[in-house]
């Protein structure tokens, strides 16, 4: 699995608009609905065994949570199915707010 910095995420999300990696937030809605990043996918990590195949196992797949424990179990689970473009962000939503996005709510 990679892993990837706030920072990096930003940049490379900049960098390649038209190649953009499918953003998984896998935390609960009521924490989606409080911030997210632009363009992200919520999938509840919980839910996540029931929408497998809902998902290209083919595509780049950046996975997020609120601090990248909750994400870095959902990619060691998706790479263990046969994902084979996983990353964590690292420091999960969080680490955004405070590196990226100074402007975005926290809890």
């Amino acid at each position: 699995m990679q892993h990837l910095t706030a920072p990096e995420l930003a940049t490379l999300l900049a960098e390649s608009p038209g190649k953009m990696p499918v953003l998984l937030d896998v935390r609960e809605p009521w924490e989606y609905q409080t911030c997210q990043i632009n363009g992200s996918v919520s999938m509840p990590m919980n839910t996540i065994p029931a929408q497998l195949e809902q998902l290209d196992r083919n595509a780049a797949i950046v996975c997020i949570c609120h601090h990248g424990a909750r994400s870095m179990r959902v990619a060691s689970f998706l790479e263990s199915n046969g994902f084979g473009q996983v990353t964590n962000l690292t420091g999960g939503i969080h680490a955004w707010a405070q590196q990226v996005d100074p402007a975005m709510p926290t809890y």
